[in-house]
């Protein structure tokens, strides 16, 4: 009888929020799971409490992907990475929004997913398989005035997806994002915990309610799994039918 050898898997972003919800769904699928996060103490305790292994790891910052590229390369390669990673950092409308916060999540959710993609896409390349999950949003194709920042480095992350699609497919590399609708994790328990903000947000909802974090990771799992060998270069909303209206 073969035995079956458990797929190796990149979570960043991975400490909190919808991040911790898709490194905990790969575990109990027997996975294992790298929890990277900025945050090294919260990846450790993580790691700890799910089975998985923490990865301090700053994704805007090329020397330390390149260090989390080596340490993964060490400890036997990758099969799926989960590019989670990202901020708004603040709001405001586009003539209101500090430029400070506009580079900051510039520097995570752009630059950091390029980099991610460019050096663990070139792990995966080497090894002629995996696959590759974005997280995106809905923002990339639908406005909300005061998140204009953040939207647009979401439309970038559609964007590196399709590119990095087309460049690594013959390489058997697959490539797909996922694009939640708002979802109840720490970024967005401001406006959540109030009571009218929900209710103005919950009404643009074709199904009525913001999505908890285990909407969104069985898509992860799907689009990372064999059953989805066939679809590439793709980002599929999971926004409770918002983009509808």
């Amino acid at each position: 009888m073969t035995e079956t050898i458990p797929r190796r898997v990149l979570v960043t972003g991975g400490a909190s929020g919808l991040g911790r919800a898709i490194a905990t769904a790969f575990r109990s699928e027997g996975a294992e799971v790298f929890i990277g996060d900025v945050n090294a103490d919260a990846a450790a305790s993580v790691a700890a409490e799910i089975g998985a292994t923490a990865l301090t790891l700053d994704i805007g910052d090329e020397s330390s992907v390149t260090a989390a590229a080596d340490r993964v390369r060490e400890a036997g390669g990758l099969d799926v990475l989960v590019n989670n990673a990202g901020i708004v950092a603040g709001g405001g409308t586009l003539q209101e929004v500090p430029v400070e916060v506009v580079d900051a999540a510039l520097r995570v959710n752009v630059r950091g997913t390029f980099l991610m993609l460019r050096t663990f896409g070139a792990l995966l390349a080497a090894q002629g398989r995996g696959a590759i999950v974005n997280i995106s949003s809905i923002g990339a194709r639908q406005p909300t005035p005061g998140l204009g920042h953040y939207e647009a480095t979401k439309a970038a992350v559609d964007a590196l997806t399709r590119t990095a699609a087309i460049e690594l497919a013959p390489s058997g590399i697959r490539v797909n994002a996922v694009a939640p609708g708002p979802v109840l994790t720490p970024l967005t328990a401001g406006f959540a915990s109030d009571p009218q903000a929900r209710a103005a947000w919950e009404s643009r909802i074709p199904l009525g309610t913001i999505a908890e974090t285990d909407q969104v990771a069985p898509l992860v799992l799907f689009l990372a799994s064999d059953a989805a060998s066939h679809i590439t270069g793709v980002s599929v909303a999971v926004d409770g039918g918002q983009l509808l209206v």
